[in-house]
């Protein structure tokens, strides 16, 4: 009896396409083969072998159980070939192969459920409200505001200002900070430039609110930094 495709189905993607030996994890099956057509590796071996003198052999067995999904674990060639020698019938027993089979299947099924890897753009959408909030507390609050040039010397408004920059700009900047260095390799090699600008602006900013360096060290803000964030998350960059 051959193995139903019913069977094949469940194997296949219970192993998330991998090896499923301990400490292998190859990738079974490709589908970007350049100019080749796309092949697959894996090989559906059997946990109890499938015939009267193979390794781990079950003569208890029938043959629907010998080729059921159960009975089956999906290797490269290299491990099925490992396993099915004669003199490692001791070491890779029927037990083992059936633990190693569901460690496997469970590290797949980890991995699926984790949260999928952000994109650029992701990135981009989460960073906007911080930079958008930081815009507002400066337009509204900042020394070029209305404000500030109508009333220069208020000091209940300056005092908000320096409450925005507590309270808003300097948490917000770190939380910027902290998604880039999480994602900075999604970034193209052309954007790093800008990315290290607004870094070095946060640095000598917040040295500047904890009173650490003069405001003329404080590296501007870099234009150029909101024009790539918002240019990712509108898609147009």
């Amino acid at each position: 009896m051959a193995i139903t495709p019913k069977s094949v189905k469940i194997l296949w993607s219970a192993a998330g396409g991998r090896c499923a030996f301990a400490g292998c994890w190859e990738r079974l099956c490709y589908h970007e083969a350049e100019d080749a057509a796309p092949f697959t590796l894996g090989e559906m071996a059997h946990i109890c072998g499938d015939k009267p003198g193979a390794s781990r052999h079950d003569a208890s067995q029938t043959d629907s159980q010998r080729d059921d999904y159960q009975n089956l674990i999906l290797l490269c060639p290299t491990h099925h070939t490992l396993i099915d020698r004669k003199e490692n019938e001791t070491v890779y027993t029927v037990e083992i192969l059936h633990a190693m089979k569901a460690e496997h299947e469970a590290r797949v099924l980890e991995r699926l459920d984790q949260d999928p890897m952000p994109t650029k753009q992701d990135i981009a959408r989460a960073i906007l409200p911080l930079l958008e909030e930081n815009r507002q507390s400066w337009a509204q609050y900042g020394p070029l505001s209305e404000l500030a040039r109508t009333q220069p010397h208020n000091e209940a408004a300056h005092a908000v200002w320096v409450s925005e920059r507590l309270s808003v700009i300097v948490p917000n900047n770190r939380k910027i900070v902290a998604q880039i260095e999480e994602h900075r390799p999604l970034f193209d090699a052309d954007e790093q430039a800008v990315i290290a600008a607004f870094l070095m602006h946060v640095r000598s900013y917040e040295q500047w609110v904890e009173d650490a360096i003069p405001y003329a060290a404080v590296r501007r803000f870099p234009v150029d930094f909101d024009d790539l964030i918002r240019g990712i998350a509108d898609g147009s960059a």
